[in-house]
């Protein structure tokens, strides 16, 4: 490791320098599925994200001349808020750029630590390449959300405290957009225990660290994820050198994987995890039977997730475990079709949550309406004996 762009040496320094400005934030040994996992909860930092060690231990390097100058930083949101906040705990004026979709509580947030926030394209790549130009332009100094030494040994301090708390660890999964935390993580948890295992875990839709290490070029972007803190386009030169090193491999998961995660997370820790921070255990989740057995560290490591994505991922999971689900009813257009189907329903033990009457649309007849209801149910077979009553009583019923 020795050639590596930092060493363990370069993360105990980190360790000393921010010990007094961020949070040890509790690593909590917990079940879930069958599954022996460690969670490290950095949606507990004071700006909800571990972005906080690696930006206060760059920022605390800064010569008075460099303060004097002011910095700059690109960032979709959690970066942005660490480098605000503690630029401004340090008196270093701050100016931030943030993708035009960048939910409005991570825009608020950084404006709330006293940085001037500027919106700019429409992903980070594009808000990092205009933030670099008004770098020059005005002299500021970079604050890289990655691709630094400073930054990855600050992030690495997360794996050492792991360490510290629980040294029976095994495997780290860590999530990866430019590659600054995994990159610490790597190195210092590879120095304190050569014989873990690192793996690194990649939103499908922002796949590039695993495209480049694979010799590919980055498939272009197709679309938002809800893990946009790890939608990156280019991972960092100084990060894939150290993930080339020490990474046994990188593996993707889906949207509705991370979904998935992050709905456990609420639901069985009672902690909210933004995408990002969710992306570990949602691959864990799904290879169960690969982690089984083993014990797998898994950095929490953000929790800003916007409230309204947050209501889209509830409502998306508990379509998916069958907790809601859509019906629509064919029936004659008479008086009390609606009293008659929603009385089977309530005779089943379902919940008639939302209905709406159709007419207009579709293959419906004069003589006839279609109505759409959403029923909330325990399970699948909750639903199917829902349905099986509909039937039985004459009703015409398709599950949407």
């Amino acid at each position: 490791m020795n050639t590596l762009p930092i060493q363990f040496s370069d993360i105990e320094a980190a360790q000393k320098r921010i010990h007094n400005g961020v949070k040890r934030t509790p690593c909590r040994h917990a079940q879930l599925r069958g599954l022996d996992l460690y969670l490290k909860f950095e949606n507990r930092q004071e700006t909800h994200s571990f972005k906080e060690r690696g930006a206060l231990n760059k920022l605390s390097c800064l010569s008075d001349e460099e303060k004097a100058r002011g910095v700059i930083a690109a960032s979709a949101g959690n970066h942005a808020q660490a480098v605000a906040r503690h630029a401004g705990r340090l008196g270093v004026a701050a100016t931030i750029v943030m993708p035009e979709g960048t939910p409005f509580n991570k825009v608020a947030r950084t404006q709330s630590y006293g940085a001037k926030v500027v919106l700019q394209g429409d992903t980070f790549d594009a808000a990092q390449q205009f933030a670099q130009k008004q770098c020059e332009r005005d002299g500021l100094v970079w604050i890289s959300p990655f691709d630094d030494p400073l930054i990855m040994a600050g992030q690495g301090t997360l794996a050492v405290e792991m360490l510290e708390d629980w040294p029976e660890i095994d495997t780290l999964v860590v999530p990866i957009g430019g590659g600054g935390l995994i990159s610490g993580c790597a190195v210092a948890a590879k120095t304190i225990q050569p014989d873990i295992e690192i793996i690194g875990v990649q939103a499908a839709l922002y796949p590039a660290m695993k495209a480049v290490l694979e010799g590919k070029a980055a498939p272009h972007a197709r679309g938002r994820s809800l893990a946009e803190g790890i939608a990156v386009k280019e991972p960092g030169v100084l990060t894939r050198q150290i993930v080339a090193a020490l990474v046994s491999r990188i593996e993707l998961v889906s949207e509705t994987e991370i979904e998935d995660a992050v709905n456990l997370l609420l639901e069985e820790e009672k902690t909210l995890a933004e995408g990002a921070g969710a992306a570990g255990l949602a691959l864990v989740l799904a290879r169960a039977d690969e982690f089984r057995g083993r014990r797998v560290g898994l950095p929490i490591t953000g929790g800003n997730l916007d409230m309204r994505l947050l209501a889209t991922c509830l409502m998306r999971g508990l379509a998916r475990t069958d907790r809601i689900v859509a019906l629509t009813i064919l029936l004659d257009d008479v008086p009390g079709g609606l009293a008659r189907s929603a009385q089977v329903i309530a005779a089943e033990g379902g919940n008639v949550i939302e209905g709406q009457h159709q007419r207009q649309f579709g293959g419906v007849t004069g003589s006839q309406v279609e109505l759409h209801i959403t029923v909330e149910t325990q399970d699948g077979a909750h639903v199917e004996r829902i349905l099986n009553a509909l039937r039985e009583k004459g009703l015409n019923v398709l599950r949407v």
